[in-house]
């Protein structure tokens, strides 16, 4: 085949926006920016271990979520009996006072409501039907009223106290009202939220987490009188991040709950209704969440993540002797089997996968133990939830119920996607798929396949380490993956990692490196830094002691290239950018690719690939030379996230996976990247990364090939931000190979991508998206020009030095005057280009 050449040249490929209107946010309800930190920190995801649970009013057992259904189990037994089984995914449960009944939260029909189980007859009952999401449902000491957390008005997390009479909630009222804070927050809404409701023992007042003029972190503790809500204390001030979760004691004077407070993981701490300084309950490198009092305080109940997935503990107050409440048996309320998965190659070799299985009841499950993930986003015309999916080792058992499941096994993109229904029977029934593999041809290279950004923890529900990491890799078949240590809030959950060597186990290899936060200049990732992670890792953070802009990027980069690192642009841009119409312009990349610091750049990551594609181009097309990587920015230990590591992945054209032969091959842009399509480029026996010379301008022949797990829309050769080939796919769209020639007239860069408008359900992003490095060419010795290219960014860099000039948080003069230098010097640059 060959291209089918334009007849007429296309125009710069702007105004790229994100695809697909069709793939929304989980619970898009929520207006909330920043959702993958509220959505895995607070809303309740699907684990296969326990998550919240509550004491019975007799202390003698607890009533807990877990793999989407409530349970009940004594302390001290390992027998768990399943309480609730619905089309749906039950969490959060609170035990009434007399005994009788559970209110919980369920996730279905894309919102989150409030039930009520009755114990003895098994009645399921609404209590709220308004659409939102709902969360946190405590009832009152009396057993009268239920208070708890609701988006109803206006998309935020707001506290509501309502009224209970048997199975009808009514007359529900907002506790706290909304209200607009004059601080400037970023991660957070500027209205107000207050959430983690726990009610005083005389069920007057409720003690609850508030963010009122709090810039950073979910708030402070604070309480209200119910019936008075002008009765609003401030307890105790501490940056918090979603999962507080105060708890008040039943003798009314003391309060626990979770916190990092200057350490790298959530434990328990107490202080007293007065704001006592807190003192830690409970110690450990590990988050130990959702915990609870038992009735007589003599003990308390949590759920930890020190052996990775969700475990659930009894402790004793005085002492601290634990009992581990280990639902080893388990008793369902609906006929079930186990079901056996084997993952083959074509060899038949068993191999890692990563397996989504959903069940005759719609719901999705995955082994006990195995880290249960899922996407953030989904078309609700093709799914009823977003999908779940869990990483096997190639053999694996889990139990769901009886009837016809789908089994979904993918791994990485080096194979096709398979799906089998497997009719699941009582005794047990099998499923041994052989995946089919997708190669390039031999001619455009051998590969290896890295995600440049990846945060093996990240305040997730999980706690991961690198063993872990590599078996996540595994099943993605993912040869190399840097993690990027980073700041979440104060804390910075890998930071005792850092410095260590490279780790090569089982094929995979994981290497430290840094994520620079600055959310004003734009993040940075730090490749193969050899030293010293570069403190503090905030700048420009607005009312905060790191509020300087100073380090701006340029200085970052000069200290990260010091340990011989390779500085790149993280998840650069979610939008197209314009100069003349962006209310705020801060971003310093233009500076940064004029003075030399940028050694590569996120093509694809947690942003939209094509706005940020546009940028790229117009930067080649001034003759900077800037290799194309990409990153997944995966919270590898979060429950929900868009997508797993290496959904969005580098291949390096090289033989060996190691740091040096990685570190070479990405400086010199000898790569393509990827969310599923597999492409290969050879212009005149020149690859991606290389440079072809020409006395004057004249035709090449080139040769394409494409691969793809998904079907493709667009396969396209562009010459200097234009499209001058592309290629009209048939039949599955899956596969391609092409030759033909191209007229290079002048000096520039060519790129083969191919890409989908809109999102496909088997690739968990936001569109299926591929991109090769450029290969340069130079005619007549002569550089590229662009003088449109030159004006945008010397009109870009006027708005960046216009907000960097108004800042007036800099520590000093000198800081701000070195800014401004650096800013202005590389407006003159382009300048000088137009």
């Amino acid at each position: 085949m060959k291209f089918r050449h334009l007849l007429i040249i296309c125009l710069y490929l702007l105004g790229a926006a994100s695809a697909n209107a069709a793939r929304d946010p989980v619970l898009k309800q929520i207006q909330l920016p920043h959702n993958y930190y509220y959505r895995e920190i607070y809303l309740p995801q699907l684990t296969t271990g326990p998550s919240a649970l509550a004491f019975s009013p007799d202390g003698k057992e607890l009533v807990y979520s877990m793999a989407g259904s409530l349970w009940r189990q004594t302390i001290g037994s390992p027998d768990a009996r399943e309480l609730t089984h619905a089309a749906g995914y039950d969490y959060q449960p609170d035990w009434s006072p007399d005994g009788r009944h559970v209110v919980f939260t369920r996730y279905q029909n894309d919102a989150v409501e409030l039930w009520q189980l009755d114990l003895r007859s098994g009645r399921e009952t609404a209590l709220t039907q308004n659409h939102s999401v709902n969360l946190e449902p405590r009832y009152s000491p009396d057993g009268r009223r239920i208070a708890y957390v609701s988006t109803v008005d206006g998309g935020h997390f707001d506290l509501f106290v309502a009224n209970l009479d048997h199975d009808r909630m009514s007359a529900p009222r907002r506790v706290v009202g909304e209200r607009r804070s004059a601080v400037s927050r970023y991660y957070y809404s500027p209205f107000d939220h207050a959430i983690n409701p726990s009610w005083t023992p005389d069920g007057k007042r409720l003690v609850f987490v508030s963010n009122r003029e709090i810039a950073y972190g979910t708030g402070d503790i604070c309480s209200v009188a119910v019936d008075a809500p002008g009765d609003l204390k401030h307890i105790y001030g501490e940056e918090t991040t979603w999962r507080a979760q105060p708890q008040v004691a039943p003798d009314g004077r003391r309060v626990m709950y979770s916190s990092y407070r200057g350490r790298q993981w959530q434990q328990l701490w107490l202080t007293t209704m007065d704001g006592a300084a807190p003192l830690p309950l409970t110690f450990g490198d590990f988050d130990r969440v959702q915990a609870r009092f038992s009735p007589d305080a003599d003990r308390v109940a949590y759920i930890s993540n020190e052996d990775g997935d969700t475990s659930m503990w009894v402790q004793t107050f005085a002492g601290g002797a634990r009992t581990r409440v280990n639902p080893s048996n388990r008793h369902y309320k609906a006929p079930a089997g186990a079901l056996h998965v084997m993952v083959r190659d074509e060899s038949g070799a068993i191999v890692p996968a990563r397996i989504s299985v959903l069940a005759s009841d719609g719901r999705a499950y995955a082994p006990e133990h195995a880290w249960m993930q899922a996407d953030d986003s989904y078309d609700r015309a093709l799914q009823r939830f977003e999908t779940h999916y869990f990483a096997c080792p190639g053999d694996c058992t889990l139990t769901l119920p009886t009837g016809p499941a789908t089994v979904t096994v993918t791994r990485g993109l080096d194979h096709r996607v398979a799906t089998r229904t497997v009719l699941i029977k009582a005794n047990g029934s099998d499923a041994d798929i052989t995946l089919e593999p997708l190669r390039l041809p031999a001619q455009y290279g051998h590969f290896v396949s890295a995600d440049l950004h990846v945060h093996m923890n990240y305040g997730g529900h999980y706690r991961n380490d690198t063993e872990h990491l590599v078996r996540q890799a595994q099943a993605e078949d993912l040869d190399a993956i840097y993690n990027l240590v980073v700041n979440k809030e104060q804390r910075i959950p890998d930071f005792a990692g850092f410095g260590a060597p490279p780790v090569s186990k089982d094929g995979v290899l994981v290497m430290q490196g840094q994520e620079y936060h600055s959310s004003y200049w734009g993040h940075l990732g730090l490749l193969d830094l050899n030293d010293h992670f570069l403190t503090a890792d905030f700048t420009a953070y607005k009312g905060s002691p790191f509020a300087s802009p100073y380090p701006y990027n340029g200085a970052v980069a000069d200290l990260a290239h010091a340990q011989d690192g390779l500085v790149g642009y993280a998840h650069p841009f979610d939008e197209p950018v314009d100069p003349d119409k962006d209310a705020v312009l801060s971003n310093a990349l233009p500076a940064d690719v004029a003075h030399g610091k940028v050694d590569y750049y996120e093509v694809m990551g947690f942003s939209d690939h094509r706005s940020t594609a546009d940028i790229w181009y117009r930067l080649l097309n001034l003759g900077y030379r800037i290799p194309a990587g990409a990153g997944t920015d995966a919270m590898a230990n979060y429950a929900s996230l868009r997508g797993p590591v290496g959904m969005n992945r580098v291949f390096l054209a090289t033989d060996q996976a190691t740091p040096e032969k990685l570190h070479a091959a990405l400086k010199q842009g000898r790569t393509f990247v990827s969310n599923g399509p597999l492409l290969g480029l050879d212009v005149d026996g020149k690859l991606p990364g290389e440079e072809i010379t020409l006395a004057t301008g004249r035709s090449l022949p080139y040769q394409a090939a494409l691969r793809s797990m998904v079907p493709v829309d667009h396969f396209e050769l562009i010459y200097n931000g234009r499209v001058i080939a592309t290629e009209v796919l048939t039949g599955p769209r899956t596969e391609a190979d092409v030759e033909g020639s191209i007229d290079l007239p002048g000096s520039g860069w060519l790129v083969l991508r191919a890409w989908n408008e809109h999102a496909d359900p088997r690739i968990l992003d936001i569109y299926p998206y591929a991109s090769t490095s450029p290969i340069y060419v130079t005619v007549n010795q002569a550089s590229p020009r662009s003088p449109a290219d030159a004006k945008y960014f010397a009109r870009w860099l006027d708005r960046v030095i216009d907000s960097a000039s108004a800042r007036d948080d800099y520590n000093n003069a000198r800081e701000k005057q070195a800014t401004l230098d650096y800013l202005t010097s590389a407006r003159r640059i382009y300048q000088g280009k137009e």
